[in-house]
């Protein structure tokens, strides 16, 4: 199918309301366009330089830590959450209570991060995957009785209410064929898409399916990079694109809808295309960012530490790149040594600029690691 010929689908009369069937997508996608070729290259040549970082940096999965806790609340925020990357790395006692529940949010998507990309390794990108990981994003959360880990059986909606939304995803007996025709649009080889065209049309296939009564942006969002990693552009799963979306929310939520309504896939893939090439952009320049501070402190910092700190200091720094937020007990337990030991590390690396006390207490204190975390923080998050 030509671009130009795309049709989204048609809406279906329900009971009191109309919901939204989108057609299949495992079909030919032929793109004959100047500027979405050319964006389509530069998003290309963005994420290969993002993927020869990844490659040369050592210890890469403790940075990578910081990347998945960044997804998670920026993904989450998009739901509504409040969380931000600093607070994803304290434990529930650090928080007010009415902090808590959002915590919580973040923490179960994590673990639903770090579970999708671990089962890549034995499952292949699949329905059966995707619900596997929706289990572990809904466990003990507000979602939990929200059928955890299966497909709706029952019509869900966009809006404060079925009659009054903003969209209705197609009626539930429809979502098993839609998603096994989305699941075989990535995987086959009958024909060439792009794989950045690929996923921009299944992330947009999904979140018009909606198939679980919650949890689907995070999922959907989420997919996109299961989906680099599992294709191999990315040799480690460093590109995560709900900043970008979280930051123009608006014009994201407009472009879904548009496609839905008008047809506008192209527009869609002008906003995707060009979210792929400025956040891997925005990463590369992280990881350039985190050598010259590692460099920097390597040089400048460890060296002026007493030589029988030096090994601990070591350890220390080489931990606090995947948990930037700490206390004495748990520099205690990482190290393996007595309390005053760890203590008194830390206390030098508060002197020499590299860990803030945050908390201005003489008990429970916390300490972070300022110049690395605000390499993380979006502007949307701050405050």
């Amino acid at each position: 199918m030509n671009l130009v010929d795309f049709d989204a689908g048609r809406y279906e009369q329900r009971y009191e309301y109309k919901a939204f069937l989108p057609k299949p997508v495992c079909h030919p996608w032929i793109i004959a366009d100047p500027e979405l070729m050319d964006l389509l290259g530069r998003a290309d040549r963005a994420l290969g330089e993002l993927n020869a970082f990844s490659q040369l940096i050592p210890d890469i999965d403790f940075f990578i830590r910081m990347y998945v806790a960044k997804e998670a609340t920026q993904s989450s925020r998009i739901e509504g959450t409040q969380t931000n990357i600093d607070d994803a790395f304290k434990n529930v006692d650090d928080l007010k209570p009415e902090e808590r529940n959002d915590w919580s949010e973040v923490q179960n998507y994590i673990r639903a991060i770090r579970f999708a990309i671990d089962s890549l390794d034995t499952l292949p990108l699949s329905v059966r995957l995707l619900k596997q990981t929706h289990a572990v994003l809904m466990q003990g959360v507000r979602g939990e009785h929200k059928l955890p880990g299966e497909f709706r059986t029952s019509q869900n909606w966009i809006g404060v209410s079925l009659r009054h939304a903003a969209f209705v995803p197609p009626h539930h007996e429809h979502v098993p064929g839609l998603m096994g025709d989305l699941e075989k649009f990535l995987h086959t080889e009958d024909f060439f898409v792009h794989p950045l065209v690929r996923i921009a049309i299944a992330h947009y296939q999904f979140e018009t399916i909606h198939p679980f009564l919650d949890g689907n942006g995070r999922l959907g969002r989420l997919l996109i990079s299961l989906y680099l990693a599992s294709e191999g552009l990315l040799h480690k799963p460093a590109l995560y694109l709900s900043d970008y979306f979280e930051r123009n929310k608006t014009a994201y939520v407009d472009h879904l809808m548009a496609v839905r309504h008008g047809n506008h896939v192209r527009e869609w893939l002008i906003f995707f295309l060009f979210g792929v090439e400025e956040t891997a952009g925005a990463s590369a320049s992280v990881f350039r960012a985190i050598i010259d501070l590692k460099q920097r402190i390597e040089r400048d910092v460890l060296p002026r530490l007493s030589a029988r700190r030096q090994d601990n200091a070591h350890t220390l720094m080489r931990h606090l790149y995947a948990q930037p937020v700490i206390d004495v007990k748990w520099a205690t337990s990482t190290l393996g040594t007595a309390t005053n030991t760890a203590a008194a590390l830390i206390a030098d690396m508060v002197a020499f600029g590299v860990l803030v006390e945050i908390t201005g207490q003489r008990r429970n204190r916390l300490f972070i690691f300022e110049d690395y975390l605000k390499l993380f923080r979006s502007p949307s998050a701050a405050g």
